[in-house]
């Protein structure tokens, strides 16, 4: 049996992610589900933000992104918002 990811929401990711419309946050569930599953899965497009030692983004649609941290099977949610969320600290 395969183990499923945990998830640890950050105070700021769960502000963050109230501000979402409720379509965006949809896209950000079904993102979860597959984040859940299987991090490498091709319509997640996970990457590590560029300067950053340990902070990963995925996608939930062409413009929405969420960025993590990683810790063994835990998934630990930072921000999620449009695209420009990459570029704040």
């Amino acid at each position: 049996m395969n183990s499923m990811n945990k998830f640890i929401w950050l105070p700021r990711f769960k502000r963050d992610y109230k501000k979402l419309t409720p379509r965006s946050q949809e896209r950000i569930n079904q993102a979860f589900l597959q984040m859940e599953k299987n991090l490498k899965h091709p319509s997640l497009v996970v990457k590590k933000v560029k300067g950053t030692k340990n902070i990963w983004e995925a996608r939930a649609s062409k413009s929405l992104r969420i960025t993590f941290n990683l810790k063994g099977k835990t998934i630990i949610l930072r921000t999620v918002g449009e695209h420009d969320i990459l570029n704040r600290p």
